[in-house]
């Protein structure tokens, strides 16, 4: 079993793929994690491209919306085969139906959800799934009054049905939405049922066979990843109260919001910010 706790990508279905989604000879398996994971960054970033009518992109261009170098997002692409063009660019509508092959979206994905609680619900009723290839084809939950209930069109099934249904549905992915001491018990389910790539959003670890991939989305820990950034980029607290105490000490009068104050007949500002670029830093669950 692989699990690893990065921001989904999609995962290769299908009888010619291997395990790990790669298809004989295309090359899959020597693309490494972490471009894998770009490569999904960038096809986001391609798609809002097009949606503005851009024909052409350059590297430049493409790796600042991405938010990172041009020099990685070209290694990265380099495992793609030749796309761009010396001078030119990168022809957006090859490169994005390129990356959608790589990563195994060009069919689509059918997907079944477990768990139809708040954070079930709130899943299903994303809207992003379906533009990027990935359609909710089943619900399942345990809870009785949440049995036959409809969520986004869809009937939430009896979790005893899942492996009846599962022929009917023909799904490639499973997702799980359940609280922990519930997810092994679900996981054990949709592997006897058959389905090999699993997205799990319970932060306990989920033991399965070497032949089925299995993500783990942590809230939890990309919080925490947040916070390691929000006290690294603060102001040690010494310098935050020496600031302070130099507020404090404004002779009477001085306005505060952003206003120039006028020190021995010159204007000074209040403001201590700048404004600045956001931060690409850290790990972000957009899907």
């Amino acid at each position: 079993m692989t699990e690893q706790h990065e921001t989904p990508g999609g995962v290769s279905g299908g009888a010619l793929r291997g395990p790990d989604g790669s298809r004989p000879g295309d090359g899959r398996k020597d693309i490494p994690q972490a471009t894998v994971a770009r490569l999904a960054t960038y096809l986001r970033v391609l798609a809002g491209i097009a949606d503005e009518g851009v024909a052409i992109v350059s590297s430049e261009e493409l790796a600042v919306a991405a938010g990172v170098n041009s020099a990685k997002l070209r290694k990265d692409l380099s495992f793609l085969g030749p796309n761009g063009v010396r001078g030119v660019g990168y022809d957006v509508v090859k490169l994005r139906a390129r990356i959608e092959d790589v990563l195994g979206l060009a069919q689509g994905h059918r997907v079944v959800l477990v768990g139809a609680g708040n954070l079930g619900r709130a899943l299903v009723g994303y809207g992003g799934f379906r533009r990027r290839g990935f359609s909710v084809v089943g619900i399942f939950d345990s809870d009785p009054r949440l049995v036959g209930a409809e969520v986004a069109g869809l009937a939430v099934a009896d979790v005893a049905q899942l492996t009846d249904q599962v022929g009917a549905l023909a799904p490639t992915i499973a997702v799980i939405a359940v609280p922990d001491a519930a997810a092994q018990q679900v996981c054990d389910r949709l592997v006897a049922a058959g389905l090999r790539s699993i997205l799990s959003f319970a932060p306990c670890e989920l033991h399965a066979p070497e032949t089925v991939q299995i993500r783990r989305v942590d809230l939890a820990v990309e919080l925490q990843m947040l916070s390691f950034e929000t006290a690294r980029d603060a102001p040690p607290p010494e310098v935050a109260h020496a600031v302070s105490g130099r507020i404090a000490r404004r002779a009477p009068g001085a306005r505060g919001g952003g206003a120039a104050n006028r020190v021995g007949g010159r204007s000074r500002s209040n403001s201590s910010h700048s404004a600045t670029e956001p931060s690409s830093k850290g790990s972000v669950v957009t899907p």
